[in-house]
């Protein structure tokens, strides 16, 4: 089983209320067991929603919020849906498609907490879970893949 990002399979789930919808992923998907998911929303935070990016360690939003627990809440959450849903389908977690740059799902690479568009070395909240539990993340710009 792979998870996700919600968004590349065309979830209306981004914090601007749309989606990040990728060919090559929704492709992948008919052909790969997966589960999608938004661990933003499994936080609580609703769509549309004001945007994030991580400074320092912390999840700020742009308005100066920080939104650091509703991250690590929502990637929690979503962690263990995912552990869960392998175990009940009698899968592994293979591993994950997530959201480029973004504050939960970025892998690699991430926005640096100026809302300039700057993009700085790390990882968001939730693909650093999936990496501490030995779980393959990669972004929909490192494909497409088989």
């Amino acid at each position: 089983m792979y998870i996700i990002s919600g968004c590349l399979l065309g979830v209306n789930c981004n914090y601007k209320g749309g989606n990040n919808r990728s060919e090559w992923v929704c492709d992948f998907a008919k052909k790969h067991s997966h589960l999608a998911v938004c661990p933003e929303t499994a936080g609580g935070l609703l769509v549309p929603r004001t945007p994030a990016e991580i400074k320092d360690g912390r999840v700020i939003n742009n308005l100066g919020e920080d939104v650091t627990q509703i991250f690590e809440k929502g990637a929690m959450n979503t962690f263990n849906v995912a552990a869960t849903e392998a175990v009940l389908r009698e899968e592994p977690i293979e591993g994950a498609i997530l959201k480029a740059n973004s504050p939960s799902c970025g892998c690699g690479k991430i926005y640096d907490g100026t809302f300039s568009g700057k993009l700085i070395d790390g990882h968001g909240v939730f693909a650093d879970i999936l990496k501490s539990h030995g779980i393959k993340v990669m972004t929909q710009e490192d494909g497409p893949i088989e």
